[in-house]
């Protein structure tokens, strides 16, 4: 977050290598992951990642950072509020 005239400014980094490599900041967590589906919580909304062969390589929630690796075929930012659906991410689930 950047901080300009005190308003905070989401901000967020997508890097894509190769179609088979990505890095992303300004992760709030993880919500749903398979090896075709990565379902991600961000500073700027819910991100859904399609592809095929999807691993989570990396994933540091103290400095919101994640990276996937496989065959990544789209990323599409969810205009629905999932905040505003039931039901709890993988992580939460596990670190009860």
């Amino acid at each position: 977050m950047v901080y300009e005239d005190n308003k905070v400014t989401k901000m967020q980094n997508i890097i894509l290598e190769n179609r088979n490599k990505l890095h992303l900041n300004g992760v709030l967590d993880v919500l749903n992951f398979d090896e075709e589906i990565i379902t991600v919580d961000t500073e700027l909304g819910i991100l859904i990642i399609k592809g095929s062969d999807l691993r989570l390589n990396k994933f540091n929630l103290d400095n919101s950072e994640l990276s996937v690796d496989g065959e990544i075929s789209s990323m599409v930012y969810d205009d629905k509020s999932y905040s505003n659906q039931k039901g709890e991410s993988l992580f939460s689930k596990i670190f009860k």
